[in-house]
């Protein structure tokens, strides 16, 4: 079933729900009318905009029908979406309706391909006009619909070998790369995860009911969403508004839920905050069930039988707050502090499992085993359709062959992308014998998880001849509760690092309370006392895993706003961008080294 919430104006109902008979009718009505629009089989469909039934029953049109499902970058902005629309040429595009203004807005540099546009709700008699000027045909989704019924074409169905999707990665540098995957990419990978859940007794069934928010443009989402139809079950759909999301979760009552960290870090700020709000003796009750709870865990013991009494006292709320039902909690994009993680495990009831992977690999390389909790602070283990190495990379110091082994992490197999779409150069960069070179720095653990410590090309030269790994000291440091995140910097005109921290609201406020400190968030970033005190908890976490001299924060910056989207500081999958954080805060750099040497 798929749902979605009914709204009257301001007034937002409960879900309403289609069967997935009805949903597939639907499929055949689109697919139907995508070919009466002149798409045949490997031609190029986009869809645009936030996650909504529409968007999927597009994608399930595609591949009915053996077109290209591509993705239009809902947070790239229309300069991205102009770039994909020509470089895949897209030929028809299915639209959200917040997103026809800007869609329209790309015709002038998009109409030499995109000739068909279909709005996933109603259109205006302005808007189809203006698509009329450059010779676009624009629909509402009932007329596209309707158009389907009465012209029915039969299904194309497509082999394992076509491709289904171009995929575009939000680079941090460049152009977006369109990462063609096929049928079989993704069908290998929810069979792999599907058959590391059963070992695990665990399954996606008919019973589920999977909240839809994180973007379908990312391969993330889409596979879990794959594997929700394959399971039959259920697909509740967000409002489109991050935030309403709590909202949305809470009337759905989801049983799986996927984030990222940037979501799970606000639940947990979130969770702590309602904690020491909420008296002193419920506060101990809850620390004591949570040390009792932590500790059986710890010595094996699996989180559903580790402690029920205080599931019900001390941690039930916390459940509710994912909509009371959740039973597996799957994280992805980027790795999950380990405090968060941790935290996860003991306190929301259910099986929290971070995974990794790449837009290239399908999304799923690597699962956690959720019980196992020496895994904390890990990927996990490879999924069993896939085979990995390490390669060494020596300039860095990284020995495949070292005890332990650590190196660049390497990934075969069935679900590994075909190439990159019109750019075999790029391919041929990261594609050698089969094998796909994924730049991250792996370290194989005694339990068979592999452990993420670096990255192959985020390393720069200090003035004194010395390398510094910057994704690697980035994770250190975020070891410490007060960061929620950090960028780390320095330059070979400099002899040392100075960072942009993004502190923890709750953490930074309670010590402020805890030191007679008055003033807001703002106020307190801005405080020179508060600076002192994040620069010798980083100091302190330096020490603690006996960092070298160079390695060590000279200075910081306390930033109350995370680095956003908005700003372009972020990828969409939360990765850094560093050209663009240095540029944003160019000023603020050179302010830190000059106090540095003041």
């Amino acid at each position: 079933m798929l749902g979605h919430r009914t709204k009257q104006g301001d007034i937002v109902g409960d879900y309403i729900w289609q069967t997935y008979k009805e949903v597939y009718d639907t499929v055949v009505a689109v697919g139907s009318a995508m070919r009466t629009s002149g798409l045949d089989p490997k031609a190029r469909c986009g869809v645009y905009g936030s996650n909504c039934p529409e968007w999927l029953i597009a994608m399930e049109a595609c591949n009915g029908h053996s077109i290209y499902c591509v993705p239009l970058y809902d947070s790239l902005g229309p300069d991205a979406v102009e770039y994909i629309v020509g470089h895949a040429e897209v030929s028809l595009a299915f639209v959200y309706v917040a997103k026809m203004s800007a869609i329209l807005e790309c015709l002038p540099k998009c109409a030499d391909y995109l000739k068909t546009i279909v709005s996933f709700g109603e259109l205006t008699e302005e808007q189809r006009k203006e698509a009329q000027g450059f010779n676009v045909i624009a629909y509402s989704w009932t007329e596209f619909v309707n158009l389907g019924m009465n012209n029915p074409v039969d299904l194309i169905p497509p082999k394992k070998e076509d491709i289904s999707t171009i995929m575009y990665t939000s680079g941090t540098t460049g152009e977006p790369k369109g990462v063609l995957l096929t049928h079989e990419n993704i069908t290998d990978v929810i069979d792999g995860v599907d058959r590391l859940l059963a070992s695990l007794g665990e399954k996606m069934t008919d019973k589920d009911v999977y909240f839809s928010f994180l973007p379908l443009a990312h391969i993330f989402d889409r596979l879990i969403e794959e594997y929700s139809v394959r399971s039959g079950a259920a697909i509740g759909f967000w409002q489109g508004d991050v935030k309403l999301v709590l909202e949305d979760v809470g009337a759905l009552k989801p049983t799986i839920f996927a984030g990222v960290p940037r979501v799970y870090d606000r639940v947990y700020a979130g969770a702590l905050q309602k904690v020491s709000a909420s008296g002193f003796l419920k506060k101990k009750i809850f620390d004591l069930g949570y040390r009792y709870k932590l500790g059986r865990m710890l010595r094996g013991i699996r989180q559903e039988n580790a402690s029920p009494f205080f599931d019900n006292l001390a941690f039930s709320k916390i459940k509710q707050g994912l909509g009371g039902h959740v039973r597996i909690l799957f994280s992805g994009a980027a790795p999950l502090a380990m405090h968060v993680e941790e935290f996860l495990r003991v306190t929301t009831c259910a099986l929290a499992v971070q995974g990794y992977g790449l837009t290239e690999t399908c999304a799923a390389s690597f699962v956690s085993v959720p019980d196992v909790m020496s895994m904390m602070g890990t990927v996990g283990v490879p999924l069993p359709n896939i085979e990995v190495c390490l390669e060494s990379v020596p300039e860095l110091g990284y020995d495949a062959l070292a005890e332990p082994a650590r190196g660049e992490v390497c990934i075969r197999g069935k679900s590994v992308f075909i190439s990159y779409h019109k750019r075999e150069d790029l391919t041929k960069e990261v594609v050698a014998d089969g094998w796909f070179h994924t730049g991250d720095i792996g370290e194989w653990q005694k339990d068979g998880a592999l452990k993420l410590i670096d990255r192959k090309k985020n390393i720069f030269k200090l003035s004194q001849g010395e390398y510094v790994a910057v994704e690697n000291l980035e994770n250190i440091y975020s070891i410490s509760p007060v960061v929620e995140s950090i960028w780390i910097y320095g330059n070979s005109f400099e002899s040392s690092l100075i960072a942009i921290v993004a502190p923890s609201q709750v953490v930074l406020e309670d010590w402020a309370r805890a030191n007679a400190l008055e003033g807001d968030f703002q106020q307190l970033c801005n405080n020179e006392k508060a600076k002192e005190h994040v620069l010798s908890e980083l100091r302190a976490i330096a020490k603690t895993k006996k960092l070298k001299g160079f390695e060590i924060i000279k200075a910081v910056h306390l930033e109350p706003q995370p680095f956003d989207l908005e700003r372009d500081l972020i990828t969409p999958t939360y990765k850094k961008k560093r050209p663009q954080l240095l540029k944003y805060y160019k000023e603020v750099v050179d302010r830190l080294y000059q106090t540095i040497k003041s």
